[in-house]
This record gives C-alpha cells, sequence and structure tokens, in this order.
C-alpha cells in the first residue's frame, strides 16, 4: 500500500513535468491515523545549551523551580514537621529511620516508612492525606509564570491572564499547563518521566487512540468535512525501527470514548467544531487510570502531512479538576508518585483548584473544571468500523479489582473535597502503603515505634501482620479473586481513629 501510494505520488508528478496536468476534481475521501504519542501540552523553558546531564533545569516557564518533594530524607522531614501532632523524635525518626544498616531491604523499608508519613499528615491523626487533600495545609506548588502556551481559546474571551500561542493567538486557556507545567514528572524536552512511561504503555497495548477524518473536496481544504475520534481495542503495530508501523488497520468503537464532530481544513490544518462534549481515551500507563476524558467545550486542533503518512496537534476543552488528580495521584499510590517522582500531590491538589476556570457550578459558586489540552502524533492507519457496532471497550479481568478499587477511592476524594468531610480508604488499593509498610519494616530494630506512630485505620480480615486480603490475593498466598470483588463496596475503619465525623475541618483554606 506505502508502494502504492509513491508510484501514485510520482505519476502525479511525472504528468504536471509533462504538461499534462490532471484536473481536481471532488471525490469522497477517507485519512485515517492511529495515535503514538499522547501527551499533555505543556511547553519546555529550557535552553537549548543546557548540559547538566539528565538533570533538567528550571526554564524560563518556571522561575521558581519545579516540585522536589519527598525526594529526600530533608524533603520529608520538611513536610512531617508541618504536622502539629508529631514530636520531635517522630519527625527525626521517619525522615531518618535508625537501624537501616541493620535490616535486609533498607531502601524499601526507609521508602515505606516514608509513604506511610507523608500519607498521614492532615490536621490531625488518621485523615489519609491523598484522600483528602484539603484536610493538609498547602505546601506550595510552583506555577508557570510563562506567557506563552499551546491550546485553544476555549471561552471566546481574552483574558489578561490568558497565554499567547507560539503563532500569537490571544486568549489561549490552559491552566493545566499553569498549575502541573512545573511538576518535575511532566518537564522535560521530550524526555519527561511521565510522559515516556504513558507513551510507552500505550505503545505497548495498554490502550489505543485513532482518528478518521473524511469528506468529498480535497483532502487538503475542505469546508465541510467530518472529524472522529475514539479508542481502539487493537494494539499499536509497531515498525522494526520500534516506531509506529504505518498503513495498519485499527477498529473504531463508536460506543464509548469516541465523538464525531464536524470541521473544516485549510491547507491540511483540520479545525473541528467546539462540541458541548468531547469523549477520548484519557492518558494512562495503567489499566486502572484506562478511561473517559470527557472534555467539556471541546474541539481538537489537527495538522495533516500532505501525503497523509502523518499528523500531529492539540485536543482539549475543559476537564474536572479532580478527576484528573485522581488519575494522577491514585495511579499507584499518592505516597509512591511523591516519593519516586518528586510531586507532591497535595501542592498539586490546591494548584488545580486555586487555577479552575470551566465547568461552573452554581451549587458550590465555584468551578469544577480546568482548560486542559493535550499534544498528539499520529501516523496514517486504516480506521475502520467494527463487525459489531454494539462492541464495548473491552476489560481485562484480572485487573478489575484494581479497576474498582481505582473508582472506589476516585468517589471518596471527591465526595471528601465536596463536602470536606474525610473519606476512609477504601479497601482494595495500597494507598499509604498498605500492606508493603508492614511486611518491610518487620527487621527494623524500632518497628514497634513506627508500628505505633504511623498506625492507619485497619480492614476487616487483616491478617496478624496486618496484610489485607487483597494484597494476599495479589501475592497468591489465599483464594483466587472472586468476580465480585470487595474492592466495590468501601470497608469501614476499624482501629480507634474515627474519621467518620471530624470534631472540627481545618485547612489551609479555613484558616
Amino acid at each position: 500500500m506505502i508502494l502504492q501510494k509513491r508510484l501514485m505520488i510520482c505519476a502525479s508528478a511525472m504528468a504536471v513535468m509533462a504538461g499534462t496536468a490532471m484536473p481536481a476534481a471532488a471525490a469522497p475521501w477517507v485519512r485515517g491515523y492511529v495515535v503514538g504519542q499522547y501527551e499533555y501540552a505543556f511547553r519546555y523553558g529550557g535552553r537549548p545549551d543546557y548540559t547538566r546531564g539528565a538533570e533538567i533545569e528550571p526554564g524560563v516557564d518556571c522561575p521558581h523551580g519545579s516540585s522536589i518533594h519527598f525526594a529526600n530524607g530533608e524533603q520529608t522531614k520538611i513536610a512531617v514537621a508541618r504536622q502539629k501532632f508529631r514530636t520531635q523524635q517522630e519527625i527525626d525518626w521517619i525522615s531518618a529511620p535508625p537501624g537501616l544498616d541493620q535490616v535486609r531491604a533498607p531502601v524499601l523499608t526507609r521508602f515505606h516508612i516514608w509513604n506511610r508519613a507523608v500519607a498521614y499528615r492532615a490536621y490531625k491523626r488518621g485523615i489519609e492525606t491523598y484522600v483528602n487533600p484539603w484536610a493538609a495545609d498547602d505546601p506550595g506548588q510552583p506555577q508557570v509564570t510563562s506567557r506563552i502556551g499551546d491550546g485553544f481559546n476555549l471561552d471566546g474571551k481574552v483574558k489578561a491572564a490568558d497565554f499567547v500561542s507560539p503563532d500569537g493567538e490571544k486568549g489561549i486557556d490552559n491552566n493545566l499547563y499553569r498549575a502541573w507545567g512545573c511538576d518535575a514528572p511532566w518537564r522535560g524536552n521530550g524526555n519527561a518521566t511521565l510522559d515516556l512511561r504513558a507513551n510507552d504503555k500505550m505503545q505497548e497495548g495498554l490502550y489505543t487512540m485513532v482518528i478518521r477524518v473524511s469528506g468529498n473536496k480535497d483532502p487538503m481544504n475542505d469546508d465541510d468535512a467530518t472529524f472522529e475520534i475514539g479508542y481502539s481495542p487493537d494494539k499499536i503495530v509497531k515498525d522494526a525501527r520500534g516506531g509506529i508501523a504505518v498503513d495498519y488497520s485499527y477498529r473504531i468503537l463508536t460506543t464509548a470514548q469516541y465523538t464525531k464532530m464536524k470541521a473544516k481544513i485549510k491547507n491540511g490544518v483540520v479545525e473541528t467544531e467546539q462540541v458541548e462534549r468531547m469523549h477520548t481515551p484519557r492518558i494512562a500507563w495503567f489499566y486502572d487510570q484506562t478511561g473517559d476524558t470527557n472534555f467539556a467545550k471541546g474541539k481538537v486542533r489537527l495538522n495533516m502531512s500532505a501525503d497523509g503518512l502523518s499528523a500531529s496537534g492539540l485536543l482539549g476543552g475543559y476537564r474536572d479538576w479532580r478527576e484528573l488528580y485522581t488519575e494522577n495521584t491514585f495511579a499507584q499510590d499518592g505516597g509512591q508518585q511523591g516519593i519516586r517522582e518528586h510531586e507532591d500531590h497535595v501542592s498539586l491538589y490546591f494548584a488545580l483548584r486555586r487555577n479552575a476556570d470551566g465547568m461552573y457550578n452554581a451549587k458550590t459558586a465555584k468551578y469544577d473544571g480546568i482548560s486542559s489540552v493535550y499534544r498528539i502524533k499520529a501516523a496514517s492507519a486504516y480506521v475502520v468500523n467494527p463487525e459489531n457496532p454494539k462492541m464495548e471497550v473491552p476489560k481485562l479481568l484480572l485487573d478489575e479489582e484494581r479497576k474498582q478499587a481505582f473508582e472506589a477511592i476516585k468517589a471518596n476524594t471527591i465526595r471528601g473535597a465536596e463536602t470536606r468531610i474525610p473519606q476512609p480508604v477504601p479497601p482494595g488499593t495500597t494507598e499509604a502503603a498498605v500492606g508493603s509498610f508492614e511486611h518491610d519494616i518487620v527487621d527494623l530494630p524500632n518497628k514497634e515505634f513506627y508500628i505505633k506512630t504511623l498506625d492507619r485505620p485497619h480492614y476487616a480480615n487483616e491478617d496478624k501482620d496486618g496484610i489485607p486480603p487483597w494484597m494476599r490475593r495479589r501475592r497468591g498466598t489465599s483464594a483466587p479473586v472472586p468476580a465480585t470483588p470487595p474492592a466495590a463496596q468501601p470497608a469501614k475503619p476499624q482501629n480507634q481513629v474515627s474519621i467518620e465525623k471530624p470534631t472540627e475541618v481545618a485547612s489551609a483554606e479555613t484558616k
């Protein structure tokens, strides 16, 4: 097929050179693409001559630096010292656990102590921080100060705080970049940690996104085109060099994570209409996170190459900022993300809420959405309808327990943010190093101190070592996962700490 296209192009060129101009005739046409790169449309303000190894410089867009929370003991010490209920011994022993040289796995032991500690730093003991970030003080998130940003004018207004696009368009709305653009794992010149992770997982088969553009005039200039974007159940095919192979066939589902829009094309640039709801697959690096972006006021701009072999562009709209928070925080658990990825989701929570600018909620008099723009690069493909038009997004049965646990913790987080009533961590997750903390401190000389100091609400059916049943299942030490996993129903904490009816609700916003 590629050879056939090349021959057609060559034949056309030879005909023109021979003076036999071929008449332009309107005819139905279709171009398909499979997305190979999918990431938040954050810009990188670094200098091209920056040569300090793998270190990411602050950049002109982030002069105050990037997030570095929990990268080391000093950062952890600063974080836990903010809790008034912590004693000096607790602060010192958490940040630098004595006796680490006597354990079999010192790095893991320290990691899970820090994980448990930063997961419980609200205004009183027993309130899990990442499910209830509003119950902690805002540590402060460095935010983008640049005026240059990629995206769209989603609200039709030009405001003083809006970005200006690289080509000079004013009124660009992309407050997700403003809030998260200085977050360490999303920064880099094409090599940001979480961008690489998400794209790698997508290309390895976690999910697939495809695009289909069609019309009746010229693919490069058509004022009455149709644009479709959605999920495909078919895994991405790679070429021998590890790139995205061109001209393979992919099905596009129209039952979920799919949107069809009117579009206009000028000189190969596709501009879609702005629709009330735009559904596409969302960025994910675990099955838990996969699902629907569900943009409000969504639209797409796509630049197609003349030969039809590639395309790149932007898609965006307003996304519920609480969903964005949960998708990133609970991909694994908040502590893991904070320690390994050098970010603090409490800071991110406040930054997202502070920069929310869309989806006005009359009941709360606040915005539920934040303007968000994603960047895509795609290769040519044949995008076809499935034989069964009612085909749904396939489920990974072995990961459904984790998926349901993710949905449960997401629901509790949003409920807590709305009501300011602390919510428990539902069963089925690894949040707050559940199981791992108990397992990895067994060799520590002062383990009883940590078990008492870093206690947590407990679940039904934990074993004598504090390992909950879902952790035992995943380690293969108990019965298989049932058809209806317990993660679907949140469990009530069993220990002496009550988080159902707090005597006070104190946070940075109410102090």
